[in-house]
């Protein structure tokens, strides 16, 4: 799935300024991470992945950085049982295919309608604010994963 403008807001500094906190270098480069390679990393991949950029990052704020990102609703935490924590940029509504045999995680698009139908399966009494849909299986071909 690739990004579109729906997926990142327009200005990351203006997200961090609203919640009363500074945009900085590290929280950038993590962002920008997350958005170039859109594959549910942990935090551990995550921080593989910006040393090049910021060699004395500790694993330390990267969990800093992402649980800002998470509070200023810029990603999306994705938890499968007795798994690390994922990190996901897509915030439209859409659902998750964990792949148990390689521990890949896809995005699913939902549509609206079927969104609608969850929803209303709910007593009258209910109201959902999201809804969280994760397939658990294996795929029976090789994917390649998208970089974008």
């Amino acid at each position: 799935m690739r990004p579109t403008s729906e997926d990142q807001p327009a200005n990351l500094a203006e997200r961090l300024e609203h919640r009363g906190l500074r945009n900085t270098t590290q929280r950038e480069v993590i962002y920008r991470a997350l958005h170039e390679r859109r594959d549910h990393p942990t935090a551990d991949e995550v921080h593989a992945r910006v040393r090049p950029d910021l060699p004395s990052i500790s694993l330390a704020t990267v969990y800093n950085c992402l649980e800002t990102l998470v509070q200023c609703d810029l990603v999306r935490q994705v938890n499968f049982e007795r798994e690390p924590t994922r990190y996901c940029p897509n915030l439209k509504p859409h659902a998750h295919f964990h792949d148990q045999a390689t521990g890949s995680t896809l995005d699913i698009d939902l549509p609206p309608e079927l969104l609608a139908q969850v929803k209303a399966i709910l007593p009258a009494s209910y109201q959902a604010d999201f809804v969280e849909i994760t397939f658990h299986g294996r795929t029976t071909t090789k994917l390649v994963p998208s970089t974008k």
